[in-house]
């Protein structure tokens, strides 16, 4: 197989890991707050809105040590056991109790953060300045087929149900966790690219990313370890960060909103009857599909225009607006923090079930087009020091997403909706600057190498 061929197929291995994983936690995420709903009792007594703003909370701290575990055992391992931690997680669910609820929130926090920089890692070590565009779109459509295949699980198990069993509960859980035991291993199919296509910055970093040799055998190592947690601190005072890092932020306090509240939301609607539960699945599916539509074509779309990433993001932008009016228009204000029996609240209009599903769509649409972008963009830029870069973005990502799931215990859905507008905008404005510094560092490296 060419050096090429085989970089694609590792690309596609780490998709089709990353989508067993996240069929499991995706759909996890989509229907926790609805189902401890139901389970808390006398001896349960537990949030998923606070368990998700635990594990991104923990998440982004573990971003700055991410890069020396990543460097130490290899991105292959560290996706791997990152993944397992996921697994007990999802397994924590069959029976839950308070103590292992919060605490397997802790440790999935801190395997996130080693398992999105280890991807990065291997993402990049794996393209080139002319597939990362492509590699990413691959990457992301991939991962996001996890929203379709879930969610359609438990929207036919969960059809008519208005309160979640243990007899309902059980199956699905037991189900997700061999679904992402099943993408953790698929990590082990990952092979090692070759090194004469690597541009020369990135194959002088390639053995640190790379190996998996013992650190008896590599007597640097630690000291390698040392140097990419610095690296990573120092890269946030970079222009390029700083610039890039507003954009990141709205995708995490969007992120939060399409995978936890607005499911949580569509739940809790009375006026969609007996369908409400099911519903959250139909929603997730149509995510999904925006998610999959978006990786699949505005990946390649850098390449194909001669502005750039920026009218990618600026769709995304759009759709999202489109999206929030829609959802302020159609879903009851008390609909995130409504009580298991729902809210019987309407908003502006006849609550529409057609038009909370377009919603979806569009949400995962306009997702899929800043996070596309933004893996192009820091691959292309942070080349030399992409485990670093990458932990740097999941950080910030991390803690703003952290930082809605706490606010979405309290705030009534047209607030949330505010703020996501506000920094929509600026994150769109950002994004701009920073692609157009990346745009003239490429004119001018082009220039020099005539």
């Amino acid at each position: 197989m060419s050096p090429e061929g085989k970089n694609l197929l590792n690309i596609v291995i780490l998709g089709f890991g990353f989508m067993f994983i996240f069929t499991a936690f995706q759909t996890c995420g989509n229907i926790e707050q609805t189902v401890l709903k139901s389970f808390n009792s006398t001896e349960f007594h537990g949030s998923g809105y606070t368990s998700m703003a635990i594990i991104y909370g923990v998440f982004s701290a573990s971003n700055m040590i991410a890069p020396s575990v990543v460097t130490v055992i290899g991105p292959q391992l560290s996706m791997f056991f990152s993944g397992l931690l996921y697994s007990g997680y999802i397994a924590m669910f069959i029976y839950p109790y308070t103590w292992s609820f919060y605490t397997a929130s802790v440790l999935v926090g801190i395997g996130a953060a080693v398992l999105w920089t280890a991807q990065g890692n291997v993402l990049t070590i794996n393209s080139t300045d002319n597939t990362i565009g492509r590699n990413s779109g691959i990457f992301w459509a991939l991962l996001q087929f996890s929203l379709f295949f879930g969610n359609l699980y438990i929207y036919f198990d969960w059809r008519r149900q208005v309160h979640i069993t243990d007899e309902v509960r059980q199956p699905v859980f037991i189900s997700f966790t061999v679904v992402s035991l099943v993408g953790c291993f698929l990590f082990f199919l990952i092979r090692k690219p070759d090194p004469e296509p690597a541009p020369s910055g990135a194959a002088e970093s390639l053995p640190q990313a790379e190996s998996t040799e013992s650190c008896s055998a590599r007597p640097g190592l630690w000291s390698q370890a040392l140097d990419a947690f610095v690296k990573a601190c120092k890269m946030f005072t970079t222009k390029e960060m700083l610039l890039l890092s507003v954009s990141i932020g709205y995708t995490g306090l969007e992120l939060t909103f399409y995978s936890g509240v607005y499911g949580t939301c569509i739940g809790a609607m009375t006026s969609f009857d007996q369908e409400a539960k099911g519903l959250i699945g139909i929603s997730g599916i149509c995510i999904g599909i925006g998610e999959i539509l978006g990786g699949s074509v505005f990946g390649m779309l850098n390449k194909c225009s001669r502005f750039g990433r920026n009218p990618v993001v600026l769709l995304g932008l759009i759709t999202h607006y489109v999206a929030f009016y829609l959802i302020f228009l159609n879903i009851a204000s008390d609909a995130p923090k409504a009580p298991e029996e729902g809210t019987a609240l309407q908003a502006y209009i006849t609550p529409s079930v057609g038009v909370a599903m377009f919603s979806s769509f569009l949400l995962g649409l306009g997702d899929s087009c800043f996070n596309t972008q933004l893996l192009s963009i820091i691959g292309f830029t942070f080349r030399d020091d992409s485990a670093p870069a990458f932990a740097v973005f999941k950080f910030i990502q991390s803690i703003m997403a952290a930082l809605a799931f706490s606010y979405s215990n309290y705030l009534l859905l047209h607030w949330q909706l505010l703020i996501l507008v506000l920094t929509g905008f600026m994150g769109s404005v950002t994004f701009f600057m920073a692609e157009w510094t990346a745009q003239s560092s490429r004119r001018e490296s082009d220039y020099d190498s005539i």
